[in-house]
């Protein structure tokens, strides 16, 4: 699974809590503030680690996450070794 997410700057107050509950650690905070002067939560992925697993915008104590997933399709080799 590949996934992705995005996050309302304009409603996280950047509490940090999707930061410490990533499990790929992809999920920092911006140096910059909002207008209401919230440090929000920002996506660092460039390598494309998250797998879209929900724990972030469950944890969201704003509704500021929402998360994208794409299911990876494998060749028939690769689900011949994975039943292996």
């Amino acid at each position: 699974m590949r996934g992705t997410i995005r996050i309302d700057a304009n409603r996280c107050k950047g509490c940090e809590l999707c930061v410490g509950i990533c499990p790929k650690k992809v999920i920092g905070i911006a140096d910059t503030f909002t207008p209401k002067g919230y440090r929000p939560a920002i996506l660092v992925d460039p390598d494309g680690q998250c797998t879209g697993c929900l724990l972030c915008s469950t944890i969201c104590p704003d509704v500021a996450i929402t998360v994208y997933r794409e299911a990876v399709s494998r060749t028939p080799a690769q689900k011949h070794a994975a039943a292996a």
